[in-house]
Formats: structure tokens, C-alpha cells, sequence
């Protein structure tokens, strides 16, 4: 049995498929912490790279990433996406639960 992917519906009665966050490329994130402060949901953790990371370096301003903390509390606004200067977010329609 297949599930189907969520489905919403706008005020206006026009259906939609809302996508989710399913990754963020650490290698790409500078840390800035703008979607982070625009989800709603808490999805977003921002934490010190390790000194393992291939982009750490100390003396630069971008010690820290955002991580996905909670992604089954995403709710598919894309709002995270809209405000990353680096296009960090992938988002895909997903089924409930997924």
C-alpha cells in the first residue's frame, strides 16, 4: 500500500502539497541563524561546528551551523528557505509520519 503525500487546501479551496525540510548541507551553511528566527515550529538547531568539520576554522566568523533538530515538526511554510542566503534547505512533498 502506498501512502499518499500530505495535502492542504487555501482559503481560497485551492488544494496544495506542502514540502518539508529533509536536509540542510552543513557545507554550505554559514550559520547565520536566519531560519532558525523564522520557523515557527523550532525545527532549526544551531550548534558549534567541530573542529573535525572541513569548514571549521577558528579565526573565521562561522563557527557555528544549523542542524535539523525536529524535523517531523516542520510544517512546510518554506519560510527557512526564502531567508537562507545559501540555499542550505532541501524540502520535498513527504506522506504523514515520513
Amino acid at each position: 500500500m502506498t501512502m499518499s503525500n500530505i495535502t492542504g487546501v487555501t482559503r481560497g479551496g485551492t488544494p496544495y502539497e506542502p514540502t518539508f525540510v529533509t536536509e540542510l548541507n552543513p557545507a554550505n551553511c554559514i550559520g547565520c541563524g536566519r531560519c532558525f528566527k523564522v520557523c515557527p515550529r523550532s525545527v532549526f538547531e544551531l550548534l558549534e561546528r567541530d573542529e573535525d568539520d572541513e569548514n571549521y576554522d577558528e579565526d573565521e566568523d562561522n563557527m557555528m551551523v544549523m542542524s535539523i533538530a525536529n524535523a517531523l515538526d516542520c510544517i512546510g511554510c518554506g519560510s527557512c528557505a526564502r531567508v537562507c542566503p545559501k540555499q542550505c534547505h532541501t524540502h520535498q512533498a513527504m506522506p504523514v509520519g515520513a
